[in-house]
């Protein structure tokens, strides 16, 4: 004698369940699909998420959500559910752990932070797997398309548009030296540039005065280089250690 009554094992696979099934694979493929368009740009960039992490979030947000809507066909039509979850609370749930995948890509060092973009890209790939699972195939498509699009194509108009790129400067200055603001300033706007309101750290390490501040450039090409301020820097009496990196996020 079976320990599971047949009627039990044939309702997992009845006409209903196969075709709840199948709309759920193809949630599922589609997903997959819209994710790995969207993971492709950071996969191409060598970013440390790449399409297959785009791909299992949208896919697995989908799969979620998809079933979320299907209760009456949980265990085989056997478990008696008459009202389901609310969909709200499943897609905050999704939102919410995938928001701790996102954190886990932003990396700060200094004045530097990067990952942003990566994350904030994993995030709309949550988002579009959500759109799959409630069915919004065409908005979900769209948002795929703006998505790959926003990372590919929004930093060449960034390029065309005036900016001002900065530099995170690290100073760390001779036991006799007395470091004064305003010549600091006045000698950072003779090369083109402007010290960051609030952005001045001062520590005092193994004796000696260390600062911290970022240098913003009074234009796009208005700054001198990087290596011509390490060039100059190298020659500053007064300066006995230095570190000079791109102040981005």
């Amino acid at each position: 004698m079976s320990l599971i009554p047949h009627e039990v094992l044939i309702s997992y696979w009845s006409a209903d369940e196969i075709a709840t099934n199948l709309i759920i694979f193809m949630n599922l493929l589609g997903a997959l699909g819209l994710g790995l368009i969207v993971g492709y740009e950071r996969s191409y960039h060598g970013r440390a998420a790449g399409m297959r992490t785009y791909g299992l979030v949208c896919m697995a947000s989908a799969a979620i959500t998809v079933v979320a809507g299907f209760p009456h066909f949980w265990y085989g039509g056997q478990a008696g559910i008459l009202v389901g979850p609310d969909p709200t609370r499943v897609i905050q749930g999704i939102v919410t752990g995938v928001g701790f995948l996102g954190a886990g890509v932003i990396m700060r060092e200094g004045f530097n932070i990067s990952g942003l973009t990566t994350a904030a890209s994993i995030w709309a790939s949550c988002a579009i797997g959500i759109m799959v699972g409630v069915g919004f195939y065409g908005a979900a498509i769209l948002l795929t398309l703006l998505s790959a699009a926003s990372m590919l194509w929004i930093s060449r108009l960034e390029e065309w548009l005036p900016s001002r790129p900065a530099i995170a400067i690290v100073m760390q200055f001779k036991h006799d030296f007395s470091p004064n603001l305003k010549v600091l300033q006045r000698v950072a706007h003779e090369r083109g540039y402007d010290i960051a309101e609030g952005s001045l750290t001062i520590n005092f390490k193994d004796g000696k005065p260390e600062w911290h501040f970022v240098a913003v450039a009074q234009g796009r090409n208005k700054g001198a280089s990087m290596p011509e301020l390490a060039h100059e820097l190298t020659n500053f009496g007064g300066v006995e250690n230095y570190l000079l990196s791109h102040a981005r996020n």
